[in-house]
């Protein structure tokens, strides 16, 4: 699986656990909410910005996300 999907699920996944829509989440961190509908189908790559922007409003450290985006990646390699 690329690593576009992979990092929309993570999103996706943090997402669900605040209980935000794309909607809500888009306008907390200041990003357009389809720019997060692309980010969640895996049809953009985030830049460090974004990443920071969204792992904040999620209440989760950057390093914690892309360290559940890893996890994901690697589970996928091995099956």
């Amino acid at each position: 699986m690329r690593i576009e999907k992979i990092f929309g699920q993570v999103l996706r996944k943090h997402r669900a656990i605040n209980k935000l829509s794309q909607e809500k989440l888009s306008q907390e961190c200041g990003l357009d909410r389809s720019y997060i509908s692309l980010l969640e189908r895996g049809l953009r790559q985030p830049s460090l910005t974004t990443i920071l922007l969204l792992s904040k409003t999620l209440n989760t450290s950057a390093a914690d996300f892309i360290h559940d985006v890893e996890e994901l990646l690697h589970e996928n390699i091995e099956n």
